[in-house]
């Protein structure tokens, strides 16, 4: 076989695992826009034989969607930013500076990192409602402000840093906190984009701790609600699809924007982690 030839399998095998992996979306789209029943017949159509908009227009006239997708928004926004600047802090301390117990404290963050999340959540939780919190947006972001993943991301990369870059601006008179924000954080802004990237589809994907810490039905998030919206309308596949689409595009439109930066963050911080 030429080397022409082996190219072409390889492109084609690689197209129809593209084209197999994107199916199940396509459909998805398919399906919420097909009137109410249409997909639950049989055979199920691939296609709409008649598209409409008329679920989405009840998911947001009737069902309220709108103001679930704001506080998602919101929420995964508030998150992402509070995450970066804490994260962003901690990694470069880790890396650079030097304290009594810095060693230890960071083996303790990543031992803590094999205990599954849901070990967590019944003493996080009572840590939010004795700070009041539960019920409350802040019960959703504080704890999601700084993860240890996040810390162990911005440190491995703030490693590549050389000492004498720093120690130069401190000979010039430039304090600690000048020092971050003129030379760290534009060495940084790759793996604080993967970064922002990663924290804000999980935030946005999060469905377990929101259900738990928030009571009132209007500060659900979108995907809480939608699981609310499913056991309402067991039967309407085709409204589920649309609130499934509208959950999915948001996240989709973010990371095809910032793939880019985000592929470039995640080789850089192998090469130099």
């Amino acid at each position: 076989m030429s080397a022409r030839a082996a190219r072409i399998l390889i492109h084609g095998a690689l197209i129809l695992l593209a084209a197999l992996s994107l199916l199940p979306l396509l459909w998805m789209v398919a399906v919420s826009l097909m009137p109410g029943g249409e997909a639950s017949t049989f055979p199920p159509p691939f296609l709409p034989r008649h598209p409409t908009v008329a679920n989405y227009h009840l998911l947001f006239a009737r069902q309220g969607v709108g103001r679930y997708l704001a506080n998602s928004l919101w929420l995964a926004s508030l998150t992402t930013l509070f995450s970066l600047m804490f994260n962003s802090l901690a990694g470069f301390a880790f890396a650079k500076l030097r304290f009594a117990g810095r060693e230890a404290l960071f083996r303790t963050l990543l031992a803590a990192l094999v205990i599954p999340s849901q070990v967590a959540m019944l003493p996080l939780f009572l840590m939010m409602k004795w700070l009041g919190f539960v019920n409350s947006y802040a019960g959703v972001v504080l704890p999601a402000a700084a993860s240890i993943f996040g810390v162990f991301l911005v440190r491995q990369y703030a490693l590549s840093i050389p000492d004498e870059l720093l120690e130069a601006a401190r000979i010039d008179g430039a304090g600690e906190a000048r020092i971050f924000l003129r030379i760290v954080l534009p060495v940084l802004r790759p793996i604080l984009v993967t970064l922002a990237v990663l924290t804000f589809l999980g935030s946005w994907n999060d469905f377990m701790w929101p259900l738990i810490v928030l009571t009132d039905q209007s500060m659900y998030t979108l995907p809480v609600a939608l699981a609310s919206l499913s056991r309402e309308h067991v039967q309407d596949n085709e409204l589920k699809m649309a609130g499934a689409v509208l959950t999915v595009l948001p996240v989709l439109a973010l990371f095809l924007a910032l793939q880019r930066y985000y592929l470039r963050g995640i080789l850089m911080g192998s090469v130099k982690g």
